[in-house]
């Protein structure tokens, strides 16, 4: 029965998934512009990572959030501008990208590398 049990518990785990720390997310996101979905294939957002761990976020086209991540126990957090309560995922590489669930239990998956960079108008422009 325990044999059985295990190999339950490694088929439904995949082999190359890997929960990633603070160094990980750093080395896979910096740079880049990822686009995130829900799991039904729902665009969810845009983000793009920055230097020294920052970050704009944009849920529609215009609408921008600026703000900085970090690792906090194991975890991924985010904190922007207009909500410094942090918003913290696990994080975990998949052979697909990533996928990110939140402690409330929102998931997403990274849906592609976005091939323009977020156009976010200015703060003046908002006033």
């Amino acid at each position: 029965m325990i044999r059985i049990l295990a190999l339950v518990i490694c088929i439904a785990a995949p082999a190359s998934a890997q929960v990633l720390d603070g160094d990980g997310f750093d080395a896979y996101v910096s740079g880049k512009t990822l686009t995130f979905a829900q799991p039904d294939g729902t665009p969810f957002g845009v983000e793009a990572y920055g230097p020294d761990r920052s970050v704009t976020w944009s849920a529609a086209p215009g609408l921008c959030q600026t703000g900085r991540w970090f690792d906090r126990d194991g975890l991924i957090c985010f904190t922007y501008d207009t909500d410094p309560l942090p918003k913290c995922w696990t994080v975990t590489r998949t052979e697909r990208g990533l996928r990110a669930q939140s402690t409330t239990g929102t998931v997403l998956f990274e849906a592609t590398e976005a091939q323009v960079p977020l156009v976010c108008p200015g703060p003046d422009l908002l006033s």
